[in-house]
């Protein structure tokens, strides 16, 4: 759990992001091909891409476990283009290097750096972390900027979105609504994180940065220190995911994702509904339904919010497209 805590000060300077940070989405990315859970939204994408990465990647892939801390250096927080961030990395100051790779040490016991990696970026030998700036480079050139519009599409279509709420209810709207699992009663917003961590704002305001890659729980730095931001999951529009031929009936659609997400989906064709109402009318229990709705949240086939003291469920454009054995368009 994070445990975001905001002073009145901080109400009045908390930001959205104007668009997608490359630095952001080439850490996210990499999760993404390396845990090979991208399903039907980034399956494509993944696909597309695993022959594209560079050999040089193998830098950033020692920095970026799929699970766990990743060094906060990797992501400057600066303000500008991608050629500003990649100098701010290639500039990181040494005492960051080595702290950033001690944190790494005590938060991911079981995964050490390559001596001689761990040895060169600490010591800056051979320019080491020039290298790392390469590196992210190669990989966001080959890899991510082939689509790097209609990431910008989708992130800016999210930012419309939390703007709209802002203007409907305000930024206590935007805070309840920035991810399935967000609780916030002023002073503390809380939110799903791997760890148990608190982020005191302290009049800094806090930068909210929708991001396309990030899939499951919001992150943040681990120094608190840093210039506070939230990097959270956008919903995602469905031409970002095809499936091959559409189901011709409920049997069909039970066999591709299971009778009781099947049942679940079917269910929500019928508008928006709460956890224990799905349940009710798919036929099973509400944890059991609470288990499903997640892996097809994760699917990009049904869509959560909160409202008041209860979890909302919506059928995303391509729930219904599967549903309805229609194909949906991959590129705008």
């Amino acid at each position: 759990m994070l445990r975001v805590h905001f002073t009145g000060e901080d109400l009045g300077r908390i930001r959205i992001a104007t668009g997608p940070d490359p630095m952001w989405e080439m850490l996210l990315s990499l999760h993404r091909l390396r845990r090979r859970d991208s399903g039907v939204l980034l399956g494509p994408w993944v696909r597309e891409s695993l022959s594209r990465v560079p050999a040089t990647t193998r830098m950033l892939t020692v920095l970026t476990p799929p699970v766990g801390y990743s060094p906060d250096f990797l992501t400057p927080a600066v303000g500008g283009g991608f050629a500003d961030r990649l100098e701010a990395l290639r500039t990181t100051p040494l005492r960051q290097v080595v702290n950033d790779l001690t944190e790494f040490g005590i938060q991911n016991p079981g995964r050490r750096l390559p001596t001689i990696c761990r040895r060169q970026l600490a010591a800056r030998e051979s320019g080491a972390v020039g290298r790392l700036a390469d590196a992210a480079h190669a990989y966001v050139g080959t890899v991510l900027d082939p689509f790097w519009e209609r990431i910008r599409a989708q992130v800016s279509r999210d930012r419309a979105r939390r703007m709209t709420a802002l203007a409907e209810g305000g930024w206590d709207a935007v805070l309840r609504t920035l991810h399935p699992s967000a609780r916030w009663e002023y002073p503390v917003l809380r939110i799903a994180f791997p760890v148990e961590q608190d982020l005191h704002l302290g009049g800094r305001g806090l930068l909210l940065q929708p991001s396309f890659f990030c899939r499951h729980a919001p992150t943040t730095f681990a120094d608190p220190a840093l210039p506070p931001v939230l990097v959270h999951p956008i919903e995602h529009e469905t031409h970002w995911a095809t499936p091959e031929a559409g189901p011709a009936d409920g049997r069909a659609l039970a066999a591709l994702i299971g009778p009781t997400r099947a049942a679940l989906l079917a269910a929500l064709a019928d508008g928006d509904a709460a956890t224990g109402e799905l349940a009710r009318r798919a036929g099973t229990t509400a944890p059991n339904a609470s288990r499903h709705l997640t892996a097809l949240r994760e699917a990009a086939l049904v869509s959560s919010h909160r409202h008041r003291n209860a979890t909302l469920h919506t059928v995303t454009e391509l729930g219904r497209a599967l549903l309805e054995g229609r194909n949906v368009p991959l590129t705008a």
